[in-house]
């Protein structure tokens, strides 16, 4: 990699840098998450509100979490600290 720091990352070198075992974690479990809520969501049969209004916000929740996971850098793999 031709940057010093994680700070110097552009969003293209973050998403392919190697991520921290945490958030690789977090981040199956947020597609886990997002895949069930879009099962809900897009189900044919007739649900109450509450639980379709639930299935919306894990969808987002989990959107964002799988981005914020996906962006994060593992510094010591990626660059030479010392």
């Amino acid at each position: 990699m031709n940057t010093s720091s994680p700070n110097d990352m552009n969003i293209a070198e973050r998403i392919v840098a190697p991520c921290p075992p945490f958030f690789k974690k977090l981040r199956n479990i947020g597609l886990i998450l997002g895949g069930f809520a879009t099962a809900i969501l897009t189900g044919g049969v007739t649900l109450p509100a509450v639980v379709i209004s639930i299935a919306g916000y894990l969808a987002i929740a989990s959107a964002v979490a799988v981005v914020i996971s996906q962006c994060t850098v593992d510094a010591e793999k990626s660059f030479d600290v010392r």
